[in-house]
Formats: C-alpha cells, sequence, structure tokens
C-alpha cells in the first residue's frame, strides 16, 4: 500500500509550493487609506455656497419686494372695503370682493412663479457648488494617497474626517 503515502507527498509538495509562490493575503494587501466627508456640512459651510445664496438672495429681492407691495395693496383694499361696506350698495361691495380676489389669485400665481424660480436658480447654483466639492474632493484624494472616500457612514472617527481640509481647499480657491 504505497498509494497513500505518495498521495500525501504530492499534498505535502503542493501546499509548499503553493506558500512560497503565493504570498499571504494579509501580506498582499496593503494598509488602505479612508477618509470620510460630510457633505451637508461641505455644502452649509463653503464659502462658495456663502456667496452663492447671497446672489441669489440680490437677484431676488427686487421680485420679493414687487410681491410685498402686492400683498399690501391687497390688505389696504380689504381694510378699505370693510370700512365702507355699509355705506356701500351691493353691487359696488361685491364688484370690490371679487376685485381683490382677482388680486390675490395674481399674487399667488406671482408668488408660486417667484417660489419656481427661486428653487430652479438655488438647484442651479447647487449643482455647480457640488461639482466644485466633488472637484476638489477627488483633488484631496488623489494627492492625499486616499483610497476611498466615503459621503456616508454610520460611524466616523475624526481621524478620516477629512471635512475641514476640503473646507480649507475650498477657501482657498475663492
Amino acid at each position: 500500500m504505497q498509494y497513500p503515502r505518495i498521495c500525501c507527498a504530492v499534498v505535502v509538495a503542493l501546499v509548499l509550493a503553493t506558500q512560497t509562490l503565493v504570498p499571504p493575503a494579509a501580506n498582499a494587501q496593503s494598509a488602505s487609506k479612508i477618509g470620510f466627508v460630510d457633505p451637508i456640512r461641505l455644502i452649509e459651510q463653503a464659502p462658495q455656497g456663502v456667496k452663492a445664496l447671497a446672489n441669489l438672495e440680490d437677484e431676488f429681492r427686487s421680485r420679493d419686494q414687487e410681491l410685498k407691495v402686492q400683498h399690501d395693496k391687497i390688505q389696504k383694499m380689504e381694510a378699505e372695503l370693510e370700512k365702507n361696506i355699509l355705506v356701500m350698495d351691493a353691487t359696488s361691495a361685491q364688484a370690490s370682493q371679487r376685485d381683490i380676489e382677482n388680486h390675490k389669485r395674481r399674487l399667488a400665481r406671482s408668488q408660486q412663479e417667484a417660489r419656481e424660480d427661486y428653487n430652479l436658480r438655488r438647484n442651479e447654483e447647487l449643482a455647480r457648488l457640488q461639482a466644485l466639492v466633488r472637484e476638489v474632493i477627488v483633488e484631496i484624494a488623489r494627492t492625499g494617497g486616499f483610497d476611498l472616500v466615503v459621503e456616508q457612514a454610520v460611524y466616523v472617527s475624526d481621524a478620516i474626517n477629512i471635512t475641514d481640509l476640503v473646507l480649507e481647499r475650498l477657501a482657498e480657491l475663492r
């Protein structure tokens, strides 16, 4: 029965050859460098985001003032109607009430349009900011030798949180 002895010798030889030719998995992998960024904090605190928000406010300020003027006009019309309704005939009172309702509908449409326009512009600016933030994160990851940068995690150690570094780089780009 020499068969089992030869089989064992072959297995031992194969195991030894495999160990010398293929390094163990622990030695084959080098330590990975991982970073974390807080995307909400980046968007809220990036100097470019603060500037974009201020520009949006300036852009829509006159429109907001026009809407406020319309609102004040409607309130004055309502106050005038309420004050004079007892001395007005029914037809005039109804006509005034319809006029006020028409103004209210136009104001509501104008407010809705203004909100939609503002949201559209805000989303455009947000998309620009997000693209810039991504570029900065990728640049930091490449120059810093990061293997992985994540935006969401259950727990993050301060040792791998690079949000402040990204904010600093964004501040330099102003």
